[in-house]
């Protein structure tokens, strides 16, 4: 169990709902392109949404970004703390930070004053590629992974340091792009600090590679307890983050958002394109927030019967396609009406137009 960090109207921690994070891909002081992304992560689902800070101008940007969003706004800063004050100042709900490299003691210490004032979160980020080699705190317990005991030490060193001033509305973040050294630096750290975690796998990859192995890793945690909020990083669009959050999530039973599609890998038996089908039917309904089982399905051997948990179906007949709800078919329409069928049935289920 770990402790309630309030981030703008968000509580992470202590047994709130794990919450789901993206980030910005665009420069945040093009005010326009970033309020417009947000929307569009607001619509798919996201949550927290964090933008880069690499320079002043971006940072005052933030005040503009706020007023026109409905989320939580996160202000990522590295080795300048004087865009941690600036993006403090203009509004973010919480700053994400790696103390070791935005220089001298008083100037975190100028950061934890202007988050205090501001009731600020900070996310002490620590990744595998920016480690000092040594830290003033000392393991008393080892995960046996070298590189994940010193990035759990450099964290404990900058929690405690943060602690001792009296700051607590801290989140972690320990990341590796190798899944093994992440999840052994997250079951560590879990034994030091009841700090909330921030979950994820850096520099995951592609779309395909970067789901699987954030999939692999974060999988793994969440289902030992470990993680209050998270963001599958992925080299593709930020909506797409989210969408595999929320499968990830609802694959452990943790959280139910959107369309769950089951679909046949096809064989010699399939009477439709299984592949294009259960591609267009994802791409519609990526947006959709009730929680719904929806199958594509080849055949009706594989149809109606097979998935008959679902929701909504669809499954290919020789010369029509099947519509079928709860494993009871609906409707037999020629193929050529089968997904304007579909959608209108689907509409009726999930109580909007899509």
């Amino acid at each position: 169990m770990t402790r309630k960090v309030s981030i703008g109207g968000i509580t992470i921690g202590g047994g709130s709902p794990v919450a789901v994070q993206s980030m910005c891909s665009t420069k945040t002081k093009d005010t326009d392109k970033t309020i417009a992304q947000i929307k569009r992560l607001e619509k798919a689902g996201c949550e927290i949404v964090r933008c880069g800070i690499p320079d002043m101008e971006s940072a005052k940007a933030l005040s503009v970004i706020k007023k026109k969003i409905k989320i939580p706004l996160v202000a990522d800063i590295h080795y300048d703390y004087k865009l941690a004050l600036a993006s403090i100042e203009n509004g973010a709900d919480k700053i994400r930070i790696n103390p070791g490299n935005i220089g001298s003691t008083d100037r975190v210490e100028a950061v934890i004053a202007a988050a205090k004032k501001k009731k600020c979160a900070v996310r002490i980020g620590v990744n595998s590629g920016s480690l000092k080699e040594t830290s003033s705190f000392k393991l008393a317990k080892k995960s046996g992974n070298g590189r994940a005991d010193r990035m759990v030490a450099s964290l404990m060193e900058h929690v405690t340091f943060f602690e001792e001033r009296g700051f607590r509305d801290i989140v972690i973040s320990l990341k590796a792009s190798d899944i093994l050294t992440t999840i052994a630096a997250y079951k560590l750290a879990a034994q030091y600090t009841d700090c909330p975690a921030h979950i994820g796998i850096t520099e995951a990859g592609t779309e395909l590679g970067g789901i699987i192995k954030s999939s692999v890793g974060l999988g793994i945690l969440l289902h030992d307890g470990i993680g209050d909020t998270m963001r599958v990083s992925l080299t593709a669009e930020p909506e797409k983050e989210v969408f595999a959050a929320y499968r990830i999530l609802g694959a452990l039973d943790i959280r139910k958002r959107g369309a769950d599609i089951i679909s046949c890998p096809t064989c010699a038996r399939t009477e439709i394109d299984v592949i294009k089908l259960a591609h267009m039917v994802e791409e519609l309904t990526m947006n959709l927030e009730k929680p719904l089982k929806i199958a594509v399905m080849g055949c009706s051997v594989n149809g109606p019967g097979e998935a008959s948990e679902a929701d909504i179906g669809v499954a290919g007949g020789r010369g029509i396609g099947l519509i079928f709800k709860k494993g009871v078919i609906i409707k037999r329409v020629p193929k050529k009406e089968l997904m304007r069928e579909f959608l209108k049935e689907l509409n009726k289920i999930s109580k909007r137009s899509i």
